[in-house]
């Protein structure tokens, strides 16, 4: 006979049921398995601290990349349009000068390894010369004759057509540079205004510092150094055949004024652009070629002293270009380039253009 459980004893049997499936986790198995997340998760952010200034240095090495790759592409549109000799309402077609490289002599005291800082003298300097595209090229002219010396401190310029003397003298300012070139390129000079050009009659009396005979000037009135040396095809006497341009020089230099963060800028028409940071070489060589032998080098000369600053010879130049990601002020980063032995990455990046007023001639 099977015996029957009354009411009261059926509901204690279920009500223990229940209590039975809402039984949670034991005092110990809750540490377990609190023990168990904390060492997962202590092992996770150690990975995680470990693996973290590898992907800032990739992150950073990229910026660095692309910094120096759109540094070389800006360079290299520079340079290609040096010197063109294209210039509307000019017949130039052999352009005299191109660039201007001016070469450190790098001293050993430039780099400070203590404080990874960098001067002035470890890097070059680089002027693209290019003329003022909203000046016109006008011509030459003097009172009662057809030529002007440059060893005066006075030259006239007639206004081209379609333009008043008074809109032409509005061009030309106290400071401007101007290149003063033979219509067939054969010869040039260069001087500074002294003071804003002025309508004279039916001319514009441009004032200027005299060159000297031989066409050289100083460094104070020719800060692109194109007449440095008189083998530059230098001249004195321009006639009303030949041309007076207003310069507009694209400079590349190394801005060290914070040594932490050399960077490398670009000034034209007195504004300064920087164009990448964190430069720490920064060298401009050139290769030439020599009317007299019609020889040429092939090698890249970063003295332009050596072959003393003829700069109508330059044929093709080669600018080279390193950078660095920031100097790592842990003492537990271990890596040191080759380069310098500091505490960051490098990468470098050469090109070699040629100026486009080459092919005009050779």
């Amino acid at each position: 006979m099977i015996p029957r459980l009354s009411v009261s004893s059926s509901k204690t049997v279920a009500v223990a049921a229940r209590r039975g499936k809402q039984r949670g986790f034991s005092l110990a198995e809750l540490l377990v398995a609190t023990a168990v997340f904390l060492i997962v998760s202590a092992a996770a952010f150690s990975l995680v601290r470990q693996h973290q200034p590898l992907f800032n240095q990739q992150q950073n090495l990229s910026a660095l990349n692309v910094g120096l790759r759109n540094a070389m592409a800006q360079l290299q549109v520079d340079l290609s349009n040096a010197g063109t000799g294209f210039y509307v309402g000019a017949n130039i077609p052999s352009f005299p000068i191109g660039v201007t490289l001016m070469n450190k002599a790098v001293a050993t005291s430039c780099y400070d390894p203590a404080t990874n800082t960098y001067s002035s003298t470890c890097f070059d300097t680089l002027h693209v010369i290019t003329t003022d595209p909203n000046t016109p090229a006008v011509h030459p002219t003097d009172i009662g004759t057809n030529c002007v010396s440059t060893t005066s401190s006075t030259a006239f310029v007639l206004a081209p057509t379609g333009m008043t003397e008074a809109e032409l003298a509005a061009k030309f300012l106290s400071g401007d540079q101007l290149l003063f070139v033979k219509s067939d390129g054969s010869q040039m000079a260069t001087v500074v205004l002294s003071r804003d050009g002025q309508v004279s009659g039916n001319k514009v009396n441009l004032q200027h510092n005299p060159t000297a005979a031989d066409g050289t000037n100083s460094s104070l009135y020719d800060p692109l150094g194109i007449s440095v040396n008189w083998n530059n095809k230098l001249g004195t006497t321009f006639c009303d055949d030949d041309w007076v341009l207003k310069l507009s020089p694209i400079s590349y230099s190394v801005d060290t004024s914070d040594p932490t963060n050399p960077k490398l800028i670009r000034i034209r028409g007195g504004i300064s652009d920087v164009v990448t940071e964190q430069v720490i070489g920064f060298k401009v060589g050139a290769t030439l070629w020599s009317d007299a032998t019609t020889t040429s080098s092939e090698e890249y000369n970063f003295n332009n002293a050596s072959y003393g600053y003829a700069y109508t010879l330059v044929r093709s130049v080669r600018v080279s270009l390193i950078g660095r990601t920031q100097p790592n002020p842990e003492p537990t980063y271990k890596f040191r380039n080759p380069f310098d032995g500091g505490p960051y990455q490098i990468q470098g990046v050469s090109i070699v253009v040629n100026p486009r007023h080459l092919s005009m001639k050779d």
